[in-house]
């Protein structure tokens, strides 16, 4: 069963404008008729919905804040914001795939590819044509992402790749994978460098698919390297480079993660506020008792602020800002606020909420990986703290 009630979200003065407001509308409308529907299935079987993701590529969704010029749609990064929450409202495991795609997979690409790896990739990656991961953790690496060890050595006009990536969103289905690299231990972080391999390039295979907690009908794998060949040009960037470039799209991602957070908290609370007035016990609605509209007043309170804390972010992304403070705030109160939301939401449902004919137990499993997934808590945490001058 899913929630009839929908908790309008109002526009949010300066962060948002009369566009912004369309592309929400647009998105809710497909992801209410074209997405929702499907959710329970998707999770239930672990399915990647590729149906879905062709429909994404023809609304232009796919390449939201990618420029027109590389077959992108132009939008601002509010927008995306907007997209992702809206989507991964109606479903976790699909707000996790396109994020990882825009943000991970194609973004790193236009900012700091070449006009010919632009070019080449991000039309293809922008229409839907192909599906893109980015690839950073290791085996025993997690938090740690300057511990690489995965390297790349050049030979003649190739790179040479070898080691293995764990946790990598999308890397069933990729065409197109962004790779980080040691090209020379010696230089710790500076010795990072990130590299494009294509989908059958000889040495790269999936090595493992797991199975998960939430977020099912988003793949995730790890990505094997054997003497992986790829072409010289395909390095993005200076060699060198590839850390800094990591830290600067995880910035961008935070928000997307964030994004995805919010809108599987709001799914949450419009199903409780649903279910808060139609369940009726001791002869009245149990949203009459005063712990339940307890419940959905620190619900409603929260999702607001996580709100405007997601689109501040965004707003100054938009305006050219760093946003590794305001990201990172955003990320966290998100995504715990998430946990906290869909905790309730079981709570008001009872023993309804502790079974799969209900949704809630679904975006509890989904909310929790916002915890986890683009730099844990505690690491969002120690950014923070580190902006602050300690």
């Amino acid at each position: 069963m899913t929630s009839t009630v929908t908790h309008d979200v109002q526009p949010y003065g300066e962060f948002l404008d009369e566009e912004h407001q369309k592309i929400r509308e647009a998105v809710r409308d497909f992801a209410t008729k074209e997405i929702a529907p499907k959710s329970a299935e998707v999770d239930r079987n672990a399915r990647f919905p590729e149906e879905t993701f062709k429909k994404l590529g023809e609304m232009d969704l796919l390449g939201l804040p990618i420029p027109e010029e590389y077959g992108g749609a132009g939008g601002d990064y509010r927008s995306y914001a907007i997209t992702v929450e809206e989507i991964g409202r109606a479903c976790g495991s699909t707000g996790l795939s396109y994020a990882a795609h825009v943000s991970l997979g194609s973004n790193p690409i236009y900012m700091f590819g070449t006009e010919e790896q632009k070019n080449h990739y991000l039309p293809k990656l922008a229409k839907g044509e192909w599906l893109g991961c980015w690839a950073l953790t290791e085996p025993g690496t997690g938090s740690d992402a300057a511990a690489q060890k995965t390297t790349a050595r050049l030979e003649g006009d190739h790179w040479v790749l070898n080691g293995t990536k764990q946790f990598i969103t999308n890397a069933t289905h990729a065409d197109v994978a962004i790779i980080m690299a040691m090209t020379d231990q010696s230089k710790g972080r500076k010795g990072i460098s990130s590299f494009i391999v294509d989908k059958g390039t000889k040495g790269l295979s999936v090595s493992k698919v797991e199975k998960k907690m939430g977020m099912r009908g988003s793949p995730t794998a790890s990505l094997t390297f054997e003497d992986c060949h790829i072409p010289k040009e395909n390095i993005i960037g200076e060699v060198g480079e590839g850390y800094k470039q990591a830290l600067m799209t995880l910035e961008g991602g935070r928000i997307s993660i964030g994004a995805l957070a919010l809108g599987i908290a709001q799914a949450a609370f419009d199903a409780a506020l649903n279910y808060a007035k139609q369940r009726e016990a001791f002869g009245q609605p149990i949203g009459k008792f005063q712990f339940i509209q307890g419940y959905l007043a620190d619900m409603s309170t929260q999702i607001s602020a996580a709100r405007l804390l997601l689109y501040h972010a965004a707003w100054m992304k938009d305006h050219h800002k760093r946003v590794t403070l305001e990201g990172s705030q955003a990320k966290l109160f998100a995504s715990e606020i998430a946990s906290r939301v869909c905790n309730l939401c079981i709570q008001i449902h009872g023993g309804y909420g502790y079974i799969e004919d209900f949704p809630a137990e679904r975006f509890l499993r989904d909310a929790k990986l916002c915890e986890i997934g683009e730099g844990t808590s505690e690491i969002q945490r120690l950014l923070i703290a580190r902006q602050l001058g300690l």
